[in-house]
């Protein structure tokens, strides 16, 4: 790469300021930022489904143990190193076009702070610990996790031959929720694969709103996405977007209350209710000319998923 892609130490363009730029010792900072630890809305976005899934999965069984509280952990810190493999693996495979876009060029691939071999050696560190972790699960959930990878590695590729990238985004970042459900109930059925599509229209939303910070250069580069499929029409889309998310998180929760009672049901489905509040309170600030409204709603999904948890918890007890 050549100086002109470089930026000052502990400056990175669409990322400033953050702890990995203030605390971090100066050697880990470029791996730090290829896995995102500067940015932490990736990792909730991967650890919210999970949760979600374990949750509804409690709902339908009635039974909880410690060793739920170790799976929260465990999706907890996998959540954060599979977010940071998928990352240096996407960093890895875009380095070309990162290289062509003003709001990634400074990211340390392109930018020549990190190697590719340096960054492969990083990725397989951060996907080994994970591992380590998914044994420690039932087996129905360890083949599930191998089947992850599928996704992750794939993700990287749908924006040069599809208009959808954000679809194989959702299939990537929702696993957790078949994950969590399998490694507490020990089995699957219909609910989980119900929450798992929510999950997808989700991220169908806030993954969209993000796209649109880059269409002008990603229709320079040819970059696809729905951003730019759905162009001025954006809105509407993302409603019903909000709309699938909402209606299919509200279906897996009567599916997972069948047994419950009217009470529990009742106060689990304001859940989904609040999440459809949040959706739509980011729909009516959303702007697509407006580059730092769109990333401040696209952070504020984490607060959106963290809505149905609380209703989902207090069900427990009814």
């Amino acid at each position: 790469m050549t100086a002109n892609h470089q930026m000052p130490e502990g400056v990175v363009a669409d990322s400033a300021g953050n702890w990995v730029d203030t605390l971090a010792p100066a050697a880990t900072r470029p791996y730090l930022r290829l896995s995102r630890a500067d940015r932490p809305i990736g990792t909730w976005l991967l650890f919210l489904p999970c949760l979600w899934g374990l949750a509804l999965a409690i709902l339908a069984n009635g039974k909880t143990s410690n060793f739920d509280i170790w799976l929260i952990i465990g999706a907890g810190i996998g959540a954060f190193l599979m977010r940071g493999a998928g990352c240096t693996w996407n960093d890895i495979t875009d380095r070309e076009i990162d290289a062509q876009v003003a709001r990634t060029r400074s990211r340390p691939i392109p930018s020549g702070q990190v190697t590719v071999r340096g960054a492969l050696a990083w990725m397989g560190i951060q996907a080994g610990i994970s591992l380590l972790i998914l044994l420690t699960f039932p087996a129905l959930a360890i083949i599930l996790g191998f089947f992850a990878i599928v996704p992750v590695l794939i993700y990287p590729f749908a924006k040069r031959f599809t208009w959808w990238p954000q679809v194989f985004l959702g299939i990537a970042f929702n696993w957790g929720a078949l994950l969590l459900w399998a490694a507490h109930s020990g089995t699957m059925s219909w609910t989980p694969f119900v929450i798992y599509a929510a999950g997808i229209s989700w991220t169908l939303f806030y993954d969209t709103i993000y796209a649109h910070q880059d269409t002008e250069d990603d229709a320079l580069i040819g970059v696809k996405s729905t951003a730019r499929l759905f162009g001025d029409k954006s809105a509407d889309w993302l409603r019903w977007f909000l709309a699938g998310t909402v209606l299919l998180l509200g279906f897996a929760v009567v599916l997972a209350c069948r047994n419950r009672s009217i009470l529990s049901l009742g106060v689990a489905l304001i859940g989904p209710w609040a999440l459809g509040w949040h959706l739509s309170w980011q729909l009516l600030r959303f702007d697509p000319k407006n580059g730092a409204g769109l990333l401040r709603l696209f952070r504020s999904n984490r607060d959106a998923g963290l809505l149905p948890l609380p209703f989902f918890a207090v069900a427990m007890f009814l």
